[in-house]
């Protein structure tokens, strides 16, 4: 390979690493070119996303079996085409917690990568710890001390210090090796399919939310009526349209709290929507007839239409039995090597027990029953909770001090 710009930077004491600088758009395609037939690219992002509606995009760091690069996004204007080719390359992507960075290409493309690997969840398949940090498992597989205290730096001055770039470096130079290691930890384990149906799924998860209306999210709008529901709706999108004009954040406009206080009212009438205390600020009174508007436009929805969230309502000795059963899932999960709270959440586990009692819509299924996840606690759980599997505290000193038995035999 024909280095671009030749560099290198001084890492761990005495080794220097040779890495590419590439700060304009000629580079950049020639650059991908030659990244085409490698079995596996790394990327990293560096950006900054406060007091925006999109995150500013200023640094990517790319490095495969043969090159380490830096692109230089506040140089190149466009890199439409860098994204485009992370998503439709033949390549296995290589990330660590890779979500914002992968939302950089749904943005620009639409789509998503063929082939994932994300080292935080690889590593939740063979540890104790989900979310770990890139620092922690470095350390722990590679037994490297990362460089570190660059995370609030300002990523769009330029030049890049001796620093950053050591710091922007690391991001992606350590995970292959690391990507190796957990390799092969999971095929020990005989987890490399957990792994590949992990993926799949959290890809597609991470697609449906990016492109969903996230209005649902709002807080206290499960409770709401239908109605009600239906104004936070509208009064959201015309908050997220505002929000992505001014490119600020949407609660910077109007919080949440105030929407659900707007739903509550159920009026356009502007005299009343100025009486709650924190929507006569002067920035808002210019917008008053468009949030009115917005308000109206929900009122005059057929009831039919309007949008049902239903708010999850179980009985009171769910929250006991779902604590004990959470219990339960960490001691497995610690016994079986996989994190539990990759596995499943206390949430989760009261969706089993609902639909054992009969509480969950029939055609729903709980996570806890599905794919690799059954295997790992959900048949388990099936038992516990018909009674022929039991629990009970075994050594209060051992790192697993809860026992399984069953029909009075330890298991």
């Amino acid at each position: 390979m024909a280095w671009i710009d030749d560099r290198s930077v001084r890492c761990r004491g005495a080794l220097l690493v040779s890495y590419e600088y590439i700060k304009t758009l000629a580079e950049l395609e020639d650059f991908l070119e030659e990244l085409q037939g490698s079995s596996r690219i790394v990327f990293d992002t560096e950006f900054i996303s406060e007091s925006r509606y999109v995150p500013e995009l200023c640094l990517v760091q790319i490095a495969t079996d043969d090159a380490l690069a830096l692109i230089d996004t506040v140089a190149i204007e466009d890199v439409s085409s860098l994204w485009k080719f992370i998503a439709t390359v033949d390549s296995e992507i290589v990330m660590h917690a890779g979500r914002g960075d992968l939302e950089f290409c749904l943005r620009s493309c639409g789509l998503m990568p063929r082939r994932l690997f994300d080292t935080q969840v690889a590593a939740a398949m063979v540890g104790p710890d989900y979310p770990a940090g890139f620092r922690t498992l470095v350390s722990r597989y590679l037994d490297i001390t990362a460089s570190k205290g660059e995370t609030r730096t300002d990523w769009r001055k330029r030049p890049l210090t001796k620093n950053q770039v050591q710091y922007a470096l690391d991001d992606v130079r350590h995970l292959l090796p690391m990507q190796d290691r957990l390799m092969r930890s999971l095929r020990k384990r005989n987890r490399l399919g957990w792994f590949r149906e992990e993926m799949d799924n959290w890809a597609a998860t991470l697609e449906d939310a990016f492109f969903a209306e996230r209005w649902s999210r709002v807080t206290g709008v499960a409770s709401l009526s239908r109605r009600s529901q239906a104004i936070v709706r509208e009064v959201w999108r015309w908050r997220d349209g505002l929000a992505g004009d001014r490119n600020c954040p949407p609660k910077r406009i109007l919080r949440d709290d105030l929407i659900v206080e707007l739903a509550k009212r159920g009026s356009s009438d502007m005299q009343q929507i100025t009486a709650i205390r924190g929507l006569d600020r002067g920035d808002l009174r210019r917008r008053l007839p468009e949030l009115s508007d917005a308000i109206q436009v929900a009122l005059e929805i057929p009831r039919e239409e309007c949008p049902h969230i239903e708010k999850n309502s179980f009985p009171p000795q769910f929250t006991v039995l779902g604590q004990f059963m959470y219990a339960a899932l960490n001691s497995l999960c610690r016994q079986r090597h996989v994190a539990a709270s990759l596995v499943g959440t206390q949430s989760d586990v009261r969706d089993l027990i609902a639909m054992h009692t009969g509480d969950l819509p029939e055609d729903a299924t709980p996570r806890l029953l599905e794919g690799w996840r059954a295997e790992v606690v959900g048949k388990t759980f099936e038992d516990l909770l018909s009674g022929k599997t039991s629990i009970c505290v075994g050594d209060p000193k051992s790192d697993h001090p809860l026992i399984l038995s069953q029909n009075g035999s330890g298991k």
